[in-house]
């Protein structure tokens, strides 16, 4: 079973977020004198589903952990022609979050605007 997906609507103009660039970095601590990472794991795209491409049959398992889920909202506005203040509200926002049980799944509803963001656990 996949551990992870992300569905992501444009709450602002009613569609999907098609074509915003996705990322999911892992937290690796920090050990022996090396200070805490953030490791990529996986990035996509928002398909025309609203899915985010490249995380299905990822060959990396999302085991017990931290992750970073990272949307590139900026850029995804300026694509569809919305004019933004220089710097924009909302860059690349980040949300955060724990996976304490690896044989669940956990699917991350994301609703946004260029002014900001909903995301939670849901279940898909």
């Amino acid at each position: 079973m996949q551990a992870v997906s992300i569905h992501v609507v444009d709450v602002a103009n009613g569609v999907v977020a098609t074509g915003m660039k996705v990322e999911i970095l892992r937290r690796e601590p920090a050990e022996r004198g090396r200070p805490e990472v953030w490791a990529p794991m996986v990035s996509g795209t928002v398909g025309r589903n609203g899915v985010v491409d490249g995380i299905e049959g990822h060959p990396q398992a999302f085991d017990l952990g931290v992750y970073e889920l990272r949307l590139h909202v900026g850029d995804y506005y300026r694509a569809r022609g919305q004019a933004l203040p220089e710097p924009a509200f909302m860059e690349v926002q980040c949300f955060r979050f724990g996976i304490a049980n690896p044989t669940q799944h956990y699917h991350l509803p994301v609703k946004l605007t260029p002014w900001g963001l909903s995301c939670f656990r849901g279940a898909a």
